[in-house]
């Protein structure tokens, strides 16, 4: 195998320090693309295994887009069993390490077993070692990376996974985040502290000529996209943009989801962040959007999701303090929306103000384990049941909402409860449609059609997270300009209605595991907070609670669509249908 992949995994044993190269058929790789639906693949070989078993394996895979010019392709995905969730745990990551392991001259890792004690496992294009990694444990992330001083990309975990929080990130190359469900904590139960990858070998490419006619297809898409590229876009502001249109739109989830909009919004957008921080541009390997940003004196600052669960969620206007605590959490690696949704849920609970530096002061607690920190550190689902108010977590299947309040979309409410991961924003993404209006405008105050496309948008993100490529770009592109990429690099002729129905079957694969794991349509839904409550009304429209009836019809035309049972479960026809194996 020449072209896109290399033929080649690399499967490590931590317990016996051993590794050994598989060369999977290219009818798998036909099959499942690369990303997650290699990892997936190799997942589903364990169906049966508790998540800390020392033989569930963390995969890290990358697609036959990575090491190419072809655009935003520099991404790898991580796959386990979530700790926090219980369901397929998996996250598209940025950074240079899914370059520097394609280059490597491996398509992926597949990574068993428990070591004796803290182990890094560094890769030199096809040389493999393991090292003592002792040294650098309960060390905030920056100091262990100064530490550790390695020239090519490195996936680490912070002491916050190793003393067990249950939300922990696996940061690679200090500042991209593979953050929701625990996967630190994965790479932790295997006293694994970091993988580091160097490669210097060039990628194969089945037809140069086509793929630089499908980069610069996809380059003018982008280019013309004002979503993306313009004066207000996510390339100019970073995914903060939409700070200011989530707020206009009254779906600012605003003290833990009790309230949509935050009066004080205004002075902690996007504007706000350029005037205080003189943010510069960066971003991932192989990606001209460049939507990160950092400070002028290299401080990264947060995301949408960030900075608007750190505000409006805790009801806090003090912008250092969001921005403070986006570093602390990624100096301890841990998901900054599970911590802000536990800090809030903390804050129904027990009335306290955590604003300023209540904020920092509590993250650093989670992160070192002390106090009432040890608590939270479990997550605002398991903390919330134990105080007693379990109505307190904005949650589904454990995992902490993002900052889109369904009540202002119900696309996303839908895709919220049914989403394999839990409480996820990214497996689909009706905001595109709903709030930014793209591809098409759709009624966000109505569950008209909502079923099928959150079904496709699914389908499509899992072909994206294999591929690998990131979500933004397909705000202008589609997979017509990618399935020309991807025929040009492998010399595999696909179209995009190929590409969707592989994307099918990836996301099917999910539902087929965690339907093993005992998830089922009592999983699919969410707190009654958004059926009981409204949200806060302004001028010229009403936030109302979501009709629960109508919500319920939605979910079961979606499972109708999905080809899943009246119960949510997957079933044998389907199964069957997309060459998924069946297992009674």
């Amino acid at each position: 195998m020449t072209s896109g992949w290399t033929g080649r995994v690399l499967e490590i044993d931590l317990f016996k320090q051993t590794h050994r190269v598989i060369e999977p058929d290219k009818a798998l790789y036909e099959k499942f693309v690369g990303g997650k639906g290699m990892a997936g693949h190799y997942l589903s070989e364990h169906a049966t295994v508790s998540w800390d078993d020392p033989q569930m394996p963390v995969l890290m895979f990358t697609g036959p887009l990575v090491g190419t010019n072809a655009p935003t392709s520099g991404r790898m995905t991580v796959v386990s069993r979530s700790p926090q969730t219980g369901t397929v745990a998996d996250a598209s990551v940025g950074g240079a390490f899914g370059t520097k392991l394609k280059k490597s001259g491996y398509d992926g890792i597949i990574i068993r077993g428990r070591a004796g004690k803290w182990t890094g496992v560094e890769i030199d294009n096809t040389k493999v070692r393991f090292t003592d990694a002792s040294q650098l444990t309960r060390l905030p992330l920056p100091l262990a990376y100064k530490k550790l001083n390695y020239h090519g990309s490195t996936a680490m975990i912070g002491p916050a996974a190793e003393r067990g929080v249950i939300f922990a990130s696996l940061m690679v190359d200090r500042h991209f985040a593979a953050a929701r469900g625990g996967i630190g904590l994965c790479f932790a139960n295997k006293r694994l502290k970091y993988v580091s990858v160097n490669g210097t070998k060039e990628v194969a490419v089945a037809n140069k000529s086509a793929l630089k006619r499908a980069r610069e297809d996809i380059l003018r898409l982008v280019a013309a996209s004002q979503i993306l590229m313009g004066e207000h876009g996510i390339a100019a502001l970073g995914t903060p943009a939409l700070y200011d249109l989530v707020h206009t739109r009254r779906m600012m989830p605003t003290d833990n989801f009790k309230e949509t909009f935050f009066e004080h919004a205004p002075k902690l957008n996007a504007d706000s962040l350029r005037r205080t921080y003189s943010p510069q541009k960066v971003g991932c390997t192989g990606c001209h959007i460049l939507c990160k940003k950092k400070s002028s004196n290299a401080m990264h600052l947060p995301e949408y999701e960030t900075l608007a669960h750190f505000t409006a969620l805790l009801k806090n206007t003090d912008l250092n303090a969001a921005v403070q605590a986006n570093t602390l959490c990624n100096d301890f690696g841990m998901d900054t929306i599970s911590v802000a949704g536990t800090l809030a849920a903390h804050s129904e609970i027990t009335g306290e103000d955590i604003t300023g530096e209540r904020i920092v002061e509590l993250i650093r607690n989670i992160g070192e384990m002390v106090g009432i920190g040890a608590k939270l550190a479990q997550g605002s689902a398991r903390y919330a049941a134990e105080a007693g108010y379990p109505q307190a977590s904005m949650s589904v299947k454990n995992l902490e909402l993002p900052a889109y309040d369904p009540r202002g979309a119900y696309g996303m409410s839908l895709a919220y409860a049914v989403s394999t991961r839990g409480g996820c924003h990214l497996r689909a993404y009706p905001i595109g449609h709903e709030i930014l209006r793209k591809p098409v405008a759709t009624d966000r105050f109505s569950f008209d059609g909502k079923a099928r496309i959150i079904k496709i948008s699914e389908d499509n993100n899992a072909l994206v997270d294999s591929l690998t490529a990131c979500k933004f770009v397909f705000f202008a592109s589609s997979f017509e300009e990618y399935a020309a990429a991807f025929t040009a690099i492998t010399g595999v002729s696909m179209t995009a209605t190929d590409l969707s129905l592989i994307g099918e079957r990836i996301y099917y694969q999910d539902k087929l595991l965690n339907a093993r794991w005992g998830f089922d349509a009592k999983d699919d839904d969410l707190p009654a907070r958004f059926f009981n409550e409204p949200g806060t009304n302004g001028p010229g429209f009403n936030v109302p609670a979501i009709d629960r009836d109508a919500f319920l019809n939605a979910r079961d035309k979606y499972y109708k669509i999905r080809g899943v049972d009246a119960n949510g479960v997957p079933t044998r026809k389907t199964a069957q249908r997309l060459g998924l194996p069946w297992i009674d």
